[in-house]
């Protein structure tokens, strides 16, 4: 959900935006609710639990995370100290996302890669495409299947909506490199899943994959060639909402 101050309220239904009106779903942006800025600003009190400072650190990453995963991003003016964000003011836009399970979405994923039994997956595809709930199922499926102990390192608090399995354990709100530290020293994971890679994150990847933890995470990319470690076994490239286009062991394309 796209709320803008002043402007019309869009929603994405099964892939498509449409406007939102008071009575639900309507074809004209004319007939839609234009949220206001106290309004926008109420919604993010809400999503805060009714306490900013609790969740300031959420905020200065420029987003919040509801009670069941719901991520909030927010977009405003960002107020700096030096080179540190201290907070966001001024908000004049949330991007809601709702996480929601869809039981056996990765069940063609899970087949295609670990045929062979689990090894390190990167699930590729930009902003929007299902990374994150395809990610949920097959932590679901490999606590199902295997009964091996995963470890889910989950930064924004959206990736471990749900049950995610009986042999599951979570970190929340901890940067990837604190999560894979403490996960490994404390937790003896055999699986690692973990969502949206940035490039300093992958040091942290190889550390595990180097201890022979298995890691499936996911990375805001389209390309093989763009990742910047080639430390997994198979690259899993989206073509759609869900749908996989192309994967790869290796350098090796598998059909």
């Amino acid at each position: 959900m796209r709320v803008r101050a002043d402007k019309p309220l869009r929603v994405n239904l099964g892939g498509s935006f449409c406007y939102l009106g008071e009575r639900g779903v309507v074809s004209d942006a004319e007939k839609a609710i234009f949220p206001t800025k106290k309004e926008i600003a109420d919604t993010l009190f809400s999503a805060s639990g009714y306490s900013v400072y609790a969740v300031e650190n959420q905020i200065r990453r420029g987003f919040v995370t509801g009670s069941e995963g719901e991520r909030v991003g927010i977009a405003g003016t960002y107020v700096y100290e030096g080179s540190q964000a201290l907070s966001v003011h001024d908000v004049t836009s949330l991007c809601i996302r709702v996480p929601h399970a869809i039981t056996g979405c990765a069940e063609e994923l899970y087949c295609s890669c670990f045929s062979d039994g689990i090894c390190s997956l990167l699930v590729m595809a930009p902003p929007g495409e299902g990374k994150t709930t395809l990610l949920r199922d097959l932590c679901r499926l490999i606590c199902e299947k295997t009964r091996l102990n995963v470890l889910v390192s989950d930064e924004r608090g959206e990736l471990a909506a749900g049950d995610l399995g009986q042999t599951c354990d979570v970190i929340r709100f901890a940067d990837k490199d604190t999560a894979f530290t403490a996960g490994i020293r404390a937790m003896r994971p055999d699986v690692i899943v973990t969502d949206e890679l940035l490039p300093a994150d992958y040091a942290a990847v190889r550390r595990a994959v180097e201890s022979g933890i298995a890691v499936i995470a996911s990375a805001h990319l389209k390309k093989t060639e763009d990742v910047p470690d080639k430390v997994f076994d198979c690259y899993a490239v989206l073509d759609g909402l869900g749908k996989i286009g192309a994967i790869y062991k290796g350098a090796e394309h598998v059909d």
